[in-house]
C-alpha cells in the first residue's frame, strides 16, 4: 500500500518521493491513491493562503496559489493540455498526425493559447473563491479532479503501444476506482452536500473529454489524462463558486 501511495505522489507531483523496484502492477494500484495526492495539494494551497493572507492582495494571492499548484505538479498536466490542443488545432482530423504532434516536445500556437487561457481562467476563479472567503473549494478541487480522471485511465483504451500512461491503463482495475471513490467521499465529506454538484460536474467533463478524444484518436493518452485533470479543476471551481454565490 505504501509503495503504491508513493508511486501516486511520485507520478502526480514533483515531491522528492523515491520509488525503487516499481513494476507495472504497482502503477495500476497507485490509481486508488490519486485522491490522497489531491488532498495533499489542497492542503498545500489552503496553508499557503493562510500564510499569505495579510501580506498579499487577493489578486496576487490567486496568482501565487495557481503558480504553487503548477510547481507542485511540475506542470505535468499543463503540458498535456498544451499538447492536446496543439494536436486538435494542427492535426486536421488525421489521427496519426495528431498523435505525432502530441509526441512533439515543442509547444505550438494552439497549445500556447489554450495554456494561457486556462491559467487566466484558473487565476480569476481562485480570486473569486478567495474574495468570498469560501475555502472548501481550494481543498476539494484537486481531490475531485484526480478522482475524475481515474475512469478514463481504467475504462478507456490507450491508443499508443507504449507511453507514460500505458502501465496505468493496463493494470488499473475497477476495484481501484471503487477504493478511490470511497477515499474521495471520506476526504470531502466535511464539506457537506455542496460538493456533490461540482464533483459531478468535474466527472462529467472528464468523461466528456474521454469520449470525444477517443473518437478522434481511437483511444486516450497520458496527455489526455492531464487535460482532463486541468479542465475538471476549472469546472469544479466554477460550479462551486456559482453555488456559493447562490
Amino acid at each position: 500500500m505504501l509503495q503504491s501511495l508513493a508511486i501516486a505522489f511520485g507520478f502526480l507531483t514533483r515531491l522528492p518521493v523515491k520509488n525503487a523496484s516499481v513494476n507495472d502492477a504497482d502503477l495500476g494500484r497507485s490509481l486508488a491513491w490519486f485522491p490522497i495526492v489531491g488532498v495533499a495539494l489542497g492542503l498545500a494551497l489552503v496553508g499557503a493562503e493562510r500564510f499569505l493572507r495579510g501580506y498579499l492582495s487577493v489578486d496576487l494571492m490567486a496568482v501565487a496559489l495557481v503558480v504553487l499548484l503548477a510547481v507542485l505538479t511540475g506542470g505535468l498536466h499543463l503540458d498535456g493540455l498544451a499538447d492536446v490542443f496543439d494536436a486538435l488545432g494542427g492535426g486536421r482530423g488525421d489521427r496519426e498526425r495528431m498523435l505525432t504532434i502530441m509526441k512533439d516536445s515543442r509547444i505550438g500556437a494552439h497549445g500556447a493559447a489554450a495554456l494561457c487561457l486556462l491559467l487566466i481562467a484558473k487565476v480569476v476563479i481562485v480570486m473569486e473563491v478567495l474574495r468570498h472567503e469560501s475555502f472548501w473549494p481550494l481543498l476539494a478541487f484537486p481531490v475531485l479532479a484526480r478522482w475524475a480522471v481515474i475512469p478514463l485511465v481504467i475504462f478507456f483504451p490507450y491508443t499508443r503501444v507504449e507511453g507514460l500512461g500505458k502501465p496505468f491503463n493496463g493494470h488499473g482495475r475497477q476495484l481501484h476506482f471503487a477504493v478511490a471513490t470511497c477515499l474521495t467521499a471520506a476526504l470531502v465529506a466535511w464539506t457537506g452536500p455542496q460538493v456533490i454538484v461540482p464533483g459531478a460536474s468535474a466527472l462529467a467533463v472528464a468523461l466528456g473529454i474521454g469520449f470525444w478524444l477517443k473518437r478522434r484518436l481511437g483511444g486516450l493518452t497520458g496527455d489526455v489524462y492531464g487535460t482532463a485533470i486541468e479542465l475538471s479543476e476549472i469546472i469544479f471551481l466554477v460550479v462551486a463558486g456559482l453555488g456559493d454565490r447562490g
